[in-house]
């Protein structure tokens, strides 16, 4: 995510390396560079102009103090600018109302009905009860999809296949919802693959009809500035409280990021990356900056950690690993949590000075796959006693996961590598986080 972005303006701040002060002469090309770099990733051509302004206003005449380089503070106030141009702080959702009415707005593809069974995950791990409505009633799929997705999660559904008119589907589901003590009612509206009247006369038809305290729209942010310009119409039509991003796991340029929040004037609530329904996370426009600017994410890596890890399952494991007794099915455990964390390479990223080095390196969750085959092939006293492997246990594990017994002998040895290392952090670790991760 913003890999190229990150990159060029990298590069930029080469221009002051070795100056003793940021002068009208080496911040010029400094600025050209910044609006390069934004222009490249697709930010409007005036919101770049008044981007680095702002910054050639703060930076030209200050003075490096306390052994602070000319490109340390650069840096430092490219972070602010980036910060205040996508909103400076978090928007959080107004649950305030009961029932809370969320309406999901968007164009077709651009992933609203995949973050609506994301927005009811993440309620639901608030200790909310949230109703899907399938207020689609153009593609069938739509309605098929958010079925399965509310299965998956474990949440109520209001689906009426037969009505054909959305807005008195959303009446009924209200009803059905007061009904049924619903606290939180997610309206899944029907896109299309470009703006329509008729599209905007429906969505607007159900705001007027249900008053939802809020109306997400939801934009794929690999269209850019495409994604900002639609942002525009609905915005005339509808007045939403908040902005979605999609798929920043994709080759985005980061132009929708970047200059969304200028363009309507509505904070970024969400951004979301992948298919899993535990990847949708609050959009804080301070971490943003500071992953574009190539510093990582740790306060976003911990809290994920946070959300996985259980409490009282962590003080069992560390008593576990301070007794040497981790075994292979905590292990597979260990793996199944990281993995609900997210897109692997995107967590790795987080971590500071990551990002770059990540850039050609193939990571994805797949990466596990082989360990995962190892540890299903054993049986479960096998798994808790890793002792038991004898040489013939080897082969028939060799066997059931189609590895060779070289790459059994290899696994096990690093698992026992691991395992003396994890008991030497023991000390240091935190319940509920991960081992090695402190506040």
């Amino acid at each position: 995510m913003f890999n190229s972005l990150s990159e060029k303006l990298e590069s930029a701040f080469k221009h002051l390396k070795g100056q003793a002060r940021i002068n009208d002469l080496n911040v010029a090309n400094t600025l050209k560079d910044i609006r390069k770099a934004l222009l490249d990733a697709d930010v409007n051509f005036k919101i770049a102009k008044e981007f680095t302004d702002k910054i050639k206003e703060k930076a030209i005449g200050e003075k490096v103090i306390n052994a602070i380089s000319p490109g340390q503070l650069m840096v430092k106030i490219v972070q602010d600018e980036l910060t205040t141009l996508m909103g400076s702080s978090a928007s959080l959702l107004d649950l305030s109302k009961s029932p809370t009415i969320i309406l999901v707005a968007g164009l077709q593809g651009s992933g609203k009905t995949t973050f609506s069974g994301k927005l009811a995950t993440y309620l639901k791990a608030q200790k909310k009860s949230p109703l899907l409505v399938a207020a689609d009633i153009y593609r069938p799929a739509a309605m098929d999809q958010l079925t399965v997705l509310a299965e998956q999660v474990g949440v109520d559904i209001f689906v009426e296949r037969e009505n054909k008119n959305a807005v008195s589907i959303v009446q009924n589901a209200l009803v059905y919802a007061k009904a049924n003590n619903k606290n939180i009612i997610i309206v899944d509206t029907a896109g299309r693959l470009a703006v329509d009247e008729v599209m905007m006369n429906e969505v607007a038809d159900i705001k007027a009809a249900i008053n939802p305290q809020e109306i997400l729209f939801v934009v794929d942010a690999m269209t850019g500035q495409d994604a900002v310009n639609t942002a525009k119409v609905f915005n005339e039509r509808l007045d939403f409280t908040g902005v979605v991003l999609t798929k920043l796991d994709g080759d985005t340029r980061g132009g929708a990021a970047l200059s969304i929040k200028y363009t309507v004037d509505k904070p970024i609530k969400f951004m979301s990356s992948g298919e899993k329904m535990e990847t949708l996370d609050i959009f804080y426009p301070d971490r943003m900056a500071q992953r574009i600017l190539g510093m990582g994410d740790i306060s976003s890596l911990v809290e994920k950690a946070q959300a996985q890890f259980d409490e009282a399952e962590a003080k069992k494991l560390e008593k576990k690993i301070r007794k040497n007794q981790f075994d292979f099915e905590d292990f597979l455990t260990q793996i199944q949590q990281i993995k609900k964390m997210g897109n692997i390479k995107d967590l790795m990223g987080m971590i500071p000075g990551m990002g770059k080095s990540l850039k050609d390196v193939d990571i994805n969750d797949n990466s596990f796959k082989g360990v995962e085959a190892i540890i299903q092939s054993m049986t479960v006293l096998e798994r808790r006693n890793p002792d038991l492997l004898s040489p013939s246990r080897k082969q028939r594990i060799a066997k059931g996961s189609g590895k060779d017994i070289g790459e059994i002998n290899a696994f096990i040895k690093q698992f026992d590598q691991m395992k003396q290392m994890m008991k030497q952090m023991s000390g240091g670790m935190v319940p509920g986080k991960m081992p090695g991760l402190r506040r």
